[in-house]
């Protein structure tokens, strides 16, 4: 009978069936989570140690087995040990084999502790840990934006900028680029919400869900693990998956940004438009079309969002139906959620290579700054500021873009003469190119140069003190 067989003890006098023990284990992607289970072992012979349940000397042995274990994860040939056993979880695979290096000391790892409380601990561990990797991150793609927003509005690029994927309004490019940053930033602060949250109750000492007989000195080891206390409630701490869950959605939720940046980069990189042009690093051609270069990255940080957007959100699901306490599904829960964070910095670090692959083609942007109309508004507005109602003034503009469309001309001083003259303004003073529309801008927060380099002081700001903090 091997190992994986006799972890249950007494109580069972035949070994599990092999393929239902390989449907139920969880070894290979719980090999992510070694060195965090090793330091909720590394905590637990403390908190042993100070409740007087072992002496010094057996938590001495056990802290040089677990130290060995270390090394046999970091060189590789633990997990080559582990598959021989068959073991249902890292958890159980690392127990088994501090028991082999010391039996003595090894049979007293486990006292007063459930494997419910040990992974419980171990994913806020390893929660906590990848949110500050999130944080890190997310804060390096934006300070790469906030530096290229510096390098565009220094040399005043402008484009037509969209809605309803439709020309709009005239902006800046480090508008743009500060406005791709923006969520960026949000996104570190959820990620530093995030592992406070972790660590912020030790699950550790709750047993199987109603705590141990034994004096264990949980203080001691939440201080070791770095949480804020031990957890109030047993039966909560041992099912409950929050901070890991919030984990996986901070990391998806941070992709969202990158494929919506993305699906523009795909519109941009056409030649029909021509905005940007992928680097030869990033880009990839056709196997048949001599002529193509396609932005492929960028299309596979669009489609990959969406699965790590559903990860996240199946991790949530399969744990709603389930009552308190510890049930098995929680470990498809948790396989979602670690595939989710780990898929999304894939995700996120591709994105980041790409775009600083990217080059932007400011003279084809500003060429096609005013198509469409885009300075529209801007009449209206100087309409608006001559004394006029904003439904008149709307109603006046638009009559002269369709003047201009069936002319067949862009906007120029005929229309500011013609408009000024409905008005009764001699000479009416309005935008007529896309720089002189986005120096127009009056407000905070708007494409003018001086509202977006005061947006990006404050940016800069911000993540100064964000990258302090991973």
């Amino acid at each position: 009978m091997n190992e994986a067989s006799l972890q249950w003890g007494g109580r069972f006098r035949s070994a599990p069936d092999p393929a239902l023990l390989a449907f139920g284990s969880s070894f290979e992607e719980d090999l992510l989570l070694a060195r965090f289970d090793l330091e909720t072992s590394r905590a637990h012979v403390r908190a042993l140690m100070g409740g007087g349940v072992i002496s010094q000397d057996t938590a001495a042995t056990l802290e040089r087995a677990l130290d060995r274990v270390a090394a046999e994860i970091d060189d590789g040939s633990f997990a080559i040990w582990a598959r021989k056993g068959a073991f249902e979880d890292i958890h159980g695979a690392i127990d088994a084999r501090v028991r082999e290096l010391d039996a003595e000391a090894g049979g007293w790892l486990h006292a007063g502790r459930s494997r419910n409380d040990q992974v419980a601990t171990t994913l806020s561990l390893y929660a906590a840990a990848r949110a500050r990797d999130g944080m890190a991150r997310v804060t390096t793609i934006a300070i790469a934006l906030v530096a290229r927003a510096r390098n565009a509005l220094a040399e005043g690029s402008v484009l037509a900028g969209t809605t309803h994927g439709q020309p709009a309004q005239p902006i800046l490019l480090a508008f743009w680029l500060q406005a791709a940053a923006e969520p960026f930033v949000r996104g570190a602060r959820r990620f530093a919400s995030v592992a406070k949250e972790a660590m912020e109750a030790m699950p550790l000492g709750s047993g199987a869900l109603a705590g141990s007989c034994l004096p264990l000195d949980r203080h001691a080891a939440a201080r070791y693990l770095g949480f804020a206390r031990p957890s109030r409630n047993a039966l909560d701490a041992v099912g409950t998956r929050d901070a890991l869950f919030a984990c996986a959605d901070a990391w998806a939720t941070s992709c969202v940004p990158a494929s919506r940046i993305a699906a523009e980069i795909v519109h941009w990189a056409s030649p029909l438009l021509g905005y940007v042009r992928i680097g030869d690093a990033s880009a990839s051609g056709s196997s048949l079309m001599p002529q193509k270069r396609n932005p492929d990255i960028f299309e596979l940080v669009r489609a990959g969002t969406q699965r790590v957007l559903g990860d996240a959100r199946t991790a949530w699901s399969a744990s709603a139906p389930l009552g308190l306490s510890y049930h098995r599904d929680l470990q498809e829960s948790k396989q979602s959620a670690i595939a989710a964070i780990e898929r999304a910095e894939s995700i996120l670090e591709a994105f980041a290579r790409a775009f600083a692959d990217l080059e932007f083609d400011v003279v084809e942007m500003e060429r096609r700054a005013t198509l469409g109309y885009t300075l529209a508004t801007d009449l209206a507005d100087a309409l608006i500021l001559h004394g006029l109602d904003a439904r008149r003034a709307h109603r006046l503009a638009g009559e002269r873009v369709a003047l201009a469309e069936e002319q067949g001309r862009p906007f120029d001083a005929s229309d500011l003469r013609a408009l000024g003259t409905q008005v009764g303004v001699e000479a009416l003073e309005a935008p007529l190119d896309a720089r002189a529309g986005v120096r127009a801008k009056a407000t905070d927060g708007s494409t003018s140069p001086e509202a977006v380099a005061d947006a990006l002081d404050e940016l800069e700001k911000e993540l100064f003190v964000l990258a302090g903090a991973v």
